[in-house]
């Protein structure tokens, strides 16, 4: 039987909002109905001051929590493509973009929930822990006085939660339902769902038949089903109907 001491809270995030002016990308109508928290594209790799007042109201009138999806300045590459950047000009960055969302969140009267970087950068700082503590910086910068708890999502014993730890900010690591991983811990694009052991055992099945621990500090996890996939919809149902069966088998609220 599962230790009870291995049970990770679990939340299911999708990247939304990453369409542009008269183009769309993603169902996030019908996603939205499927998932805990939303990472809304900030305008640099994707969307534009409509469709993320859109997306935010989206997220409010589904119950959904608010994160900000910033990423390196490349609208026409999406976002995919490394840049050399210093950690100051990467914290100005996100704080730019960040900030245009909460202008948004504000509208609709709604908190930050946490900051996920998009593409390239993502990979860039979890290798880096010069950029990581520049993003990480950010959601202190955006935290008030009746909203201490912004969170960081990253990529478990990377960058990222060396960063997220040493800053005081609460981490958040994520595993993708609709990605694989390498024995080495690299992600390659699949179309599986494997969510049960991650849940019950913080381990992540690899094409390899291997398996990556989490790390017996890691108490929640947060597991991202891409918008722009195929079958998006249907793995996000599929995910949080086990995730909500896992949070409510472990008591979890």
């Amino acid at each position: 039987m599962t230790s009870q001491a291995l049970r990770l809270k679990a939340t299911v995030n999708c990247d939304m909002g990453e369409g542009f002016s008269l183009y769309t990308i993603g169902d996030d109508e019908s996603l939205m109905k499927h998932i805990h928290l939303a990472n809304i594209a900030c305008g640099f790799h994707a969307s534009d001051f409509s469709i993320m007042n859109k997306t935010v109201l989206l997220a409010k009138q589904h119950g959904v929590a608010v994160g900000a999806h910033p990423s390196l300045p490349d609208l026409q590459g999406f976002g995919r493509r490394e840049m050399a950047i210093e950690p100051d000009e990467l914290k100005s960055c996100f704080i730019y973009q960040v900030g245009a969302l909460c202008g948004f969140l504000k509208l609709h009267g709604l908190p930050l929930n946490h900051i996920k970087q998009h593409g390239a950068v993502y990979g860039q700082s979890s290798r880096s822990l010069p950029l990581a503590r520049a993003a990480v910086e950010v959601a202190k910068v955006f935290r008030s006085a009746d909203n201490q708890d912004v969170a960081f999502v990253g990529i478990a014993g990377s960058a990222h939660q060396t960063a997220a730890e040493e800053a005081g900010v609460r981490f958040i690591p994520e595993w993708f339902a609709d990605l694989d991983y390498s024995a080495e811990g690299k992600l390659l694009i699949t179309k599986c769902v494997r969510v049960t052991r991650i849940l019950n055992e913080k381990k992540v099945t690899t094409i390899a038949g291997t398996h990556l621990s989490l790390g017996e500090n890691i108490r929640e996890v947060s597991i991202c089903c891409h918008s722009d996939t195929p079958g998006a919809v249907e793995v996000a149902q599929l995910v949080k109907k086990l995730v909500d069966e896992s949070n409510n088998s472990a008591g979890f609220v």
